[in-house]
């Protein structure tokens, strides 16, 4: 599943891509990529003729702003979450679709945005006007702090995780916790701090918490840099893998000598998930 680096990602490569683009065109080819009340119908019809500005991200979800076209008037805003295998794809000349793509989106000039989504987990939102975009786009309520805000701090995790009992990898996981973490920063960010995975959350130190913090600000920022990661099906709009593969110190490393000190890298289950980590450096 894309993490926050891969949807920032994304949301970069939309801002560039469609800066004043007006859609001219929607087609919808699998009806439950539309979340929002109204269906297709609606979807289509919101979207239809607006231009779509500012491309925002909270979380995982990706959010931009539409504007009656010639105005710069909000007329609502156009949602999605990409889930497990979701993508766009950009066509300056007309092609024909895979047939795992969901909906696309034309301009005046044929150019085409296409949402290409293996699994048919993603999902896309219509919120007209005036609507608050959380009571459709309603996992927006359950989001924590962003990893790069002021809110997301060492008193904040130490207030937040006192008394846990649950695994520190299981917190991180948690969307309410921080918002866009997944299983692979989840992973590096540990790996950096120098804490165990299945350490108790309720049981790190300030000091350990200010780390944890820290490195997963790092991590997180480097992988944005290189565009994200190539271990999951992410491909930008351009068709590109992100290249954080490369640098990963533990994630998907099972077996192979830790990077700085040596010791094989260990694999086990935490959350229903892979956790990979290194038992000498992360003791």
């Amino acid at each position: 599943m894309p993490e926050l680096p891969e949807v920032e990602t994304v949301r970069r490569g939309l801002a560039s891509h469609l800066n004043s683009f007006v859609i001219q065109q929607v087609e919808i080819l699998r009806e439950r990529a539309v979340a929002s009340p109204g269906g297709v119908n609606a979807f289509c019809n919101g979207l239809r003729g607006q231009s779509v500005g500012e491309w925002t991200r909270r979380g995982k979800y990706l959010m931009a702003s539409l504007h009656q076209q010639g105005t710069h008037r909000t007329s609502g805003v156009w949602g999605v979450h990409l889930r497990m295998t979701g993508q766009f794809q950009w066509h300056d000349e007309p092609s024909d679709p895979c047939k795992h793509t969901r909906a696309r989106f034309w301009n005046e000039q044929g150019q085409e945005l296409r949402f290409v989504d293996m699994r048919s987990f993603g999902e896309m939102w219509w919120v007209p006007s005036g609507t608050p975009i959380d009571s459709v786009i309603t996992g927006l309520k359950r989001l924590g702090p962003e990893p790069f805000s002021d809110a997301f701090s060492a008193s904040y995790l130490q207030r937040e995780l006192k008394g846990s009992t649950r695994s520190i990898k299981a917190a991180l996981l948690d969307q309410s916790l921080v918002a866009g973490t997944g299983n692979i920063y989840a992973d590096e960010s540990l790996f950096v701090a120098g804490i165990a995975p299945h350490t108790p959350a309720g049981r790190l130190s300030r000091q350990q918490l200010e780390k944890l913090r820290d490195s997963l600000v790092h991590v997180l920022e480097i992988s944005i840099g290189v565009g994200g990661t190539t271990f999951s099906d992410f491909r930008d709009l351009e068709g590109v893998n992100g290249n954080y593969g490369g640098q990963a110190a533990v994630y998907r490393r099972t077996g192979k000598d830790c990077l700085t000190c040596g010791t094989p890298i260990e694999r086990m289950k935490l959350a229903g998930r892979s956790t990979h980590w290194c038992p000498t450096c992360q003791s």
